[in-house]
């Protein structure tokens, strides 16, 4: 099973690096996106990131790594709209492999450009943070592959519910896009109306902004096991709705 889920991987990066728009959606646009608040940020930013909790040196790669999360979901759900309407997933699901092995390529592959992605963004912050911030990189990159694969499940969720592939990326980013206000990235989850506040309660961007605020600021992670325990249970019961309700043709 192994060799068959490197095989189909391998297979999945040469696919999706053969669509130019897509690469530049995935990591192109995050990028872009921290690139320009690192600038509109400019000397804030430089004094800020050696002041122990300060805002806007975590907001700025915060909001940039929820940005490669969505981008992996949307990314994901156009694929499987595509492979399904295409009768991909059909002639897939005929063959030996089984449905671990064929989803599980997809997901391994957003998760490695979404690793790329952060390296990329790494290499570009270096102009605004100055070289001895300390920053818990790889710790930090831990914390987003996690969040990421927690979010994903969503990706398969409307995946299974979407008809077609025309409609899959407007779909999925009306559905994922709003969910940033109620991250708490802009403000406290406390403060918002009793409704939202219950709405931000079972949303993973919540906890995951959480986990990778705290994990860049360099608090442990066992000051965020709730919120990891939060996104592992989202993932859980999300993907088990996914399978029962997911269409392969």
């Amino acid at each position: 099973m192994i060799r068959a889920l490197v095989k189909l991987t391998w297979l999945e990066i040469k696919i999706f690096v053969r669509e130019p728009l897509g690469v530049f959606g995935t990591i192109g646009i995050p990028v872009l996106v921290f690139i320009v608040l690192g600038q509109l940020a400019g000397p804030r930013l430089a004094q800020a990131s050696l002041r122990p909790g300060g805002g806007v040196e975590t907001a700025v790669p915060v909001f940039a790594s929820i940005l490669m999360a969505l981008g992996a979901v949307g990314s994901l759900v156009t694929i499987i709209s595509i492979y399904r309407e295409g009768g991909i997933l059909k002639r897939l699901r005929a063959t030996p492999l089984s449905p671990v092995v064929i989803l599980g390529a997809q997901v391994i592959v957003k998760l490695l450009f979404t690793a790329l992605t952060l390296l990329a963004m790494v290499l570009a912050g270096r102009r605004y943070y100055p070289v001895d911030a300390d920053v818990p990189l790889a710790s930090f990159g831990v914390a987003l592959l996690f969040s990421t694969w927690a979010i994903l499940s969503i990706g398969f969720l409307i995946a299974s519910l979407v008809p077609t592939a025309r409609f899959a990326q407007p779909l999925a980013g009306l559905l994922m896009y709003p969910m940033i206000a109620l991250s708490g990235l802009f403000f406290a989850i406390e403060e918002l109306p009793d409704v939202l506040e219950a709405i931000a309660r079972i949303l993973p961007l919540a906890y995951a902004v959480s986990l990778l605020d705290g994990i860049w600021r360099g608090q442990s992670w066992l000051a965020h096991l709730g919120d990891v325990t939060a996104l592992a249970v989202i993932f859980v019961v999300v993907t088990a709705v996914s399978a029962r309700v997911f269409r392969w043709e």
